[in-house]
């Protein structure tokens, strides 16, 4: 089972863009690796095309997408032209053909007793809808999973990538329903005094619990 600050397993793989090896290609960015159950269904389809029209979003953050499903190259560059027909926006970023299951079983994204097959459905395909940042040191940041039939939020997907960016360069964590440019939470481990030093000012609501504003959150 993978766990958060684990380094996410490489693999190669046969994409739309090419042949990758996942590490190499993550080269120094940070990156959004999401499964979808199949290519040409619903969900899926509104799913790809709102990412291809929030990637400048993630482009901007230094992060790169990276989709994934059990289908072929072959369609998912069929696909690719219904989403843009249905979406009005373009997938440039990769898709992934892991039509052994051998990605998704190594990230968990389906049991293992599943095997792939041309008359498999979005309901009975096991794939779910799994979501995975990790960052430039190549450590998995972030997992989520969401049941076939509920289309993800990719909002909350980059605000989280907004919050562990942030958190990654200051002594801060993020509170609930947290938006970029809102205040956030000094962590406990700073004492008072070096929260004036790193801070400035600050506000005490509890001694565990103190809210500041930074200049990049």
């Amino acid at each position: 089972m993978l766990k958060i600050n684990e380094i996410a397993p490489n693999f190669n793989a046969l994409t739309t863009n090419g042949k990758i090896d996942f590490h190499e290609w993550i080269a120094n960015s940070w990156i959004i690796l999401f499964s979808h159950p199949k290519d040409f269904t619903p969900v899926c389809t509104t799913e790809l095309g709102y990412m291809a029209s929030i990637e400048d979003e993630f482009t901007k953050r230094n992060c790169k997408l990276i989709g994934l499903s059990i289908d072929s190259v072959e369609d998912h560059n069929l696909w690719k032209k219904d989403i843009e027909d249905v979406q009005g926006t373009s997938v440039t970023y990769p898709l992934i053909a892991d039509e052994n299951l051998s990605i998704a079983k190594l990230y968990n994204m389906l049991p293992a007793q599943e095997e792939p097959g041309k008359s498999r459905t979005a309901m009975t395909n096991a794939t779910v809808r799994s979501v995975f940042l990790i960052d430039p040191d190549k450590k998995i940041r972030m997992m989520l999973t969401y049941p076939m039939t509920t289309g993800r939020n990719f909002e909350e997907i980059l605000r989280v990538l907004d919050s562990i960016q942030l958190t990654s360069k200051h002594k801060v964590a993020t509170p609930a329903n947290w938006k970029k440019n809102d205040k956030v939470i000094i962590v406990p481990a700073v004492s008072d005094d070096e929260a004036k030093d790193i801070f400035g000012d600050y506000d005490k609501i509890k001694p565990y619990l103190r809210f500041t504003k930074l200049d990049d959150s």
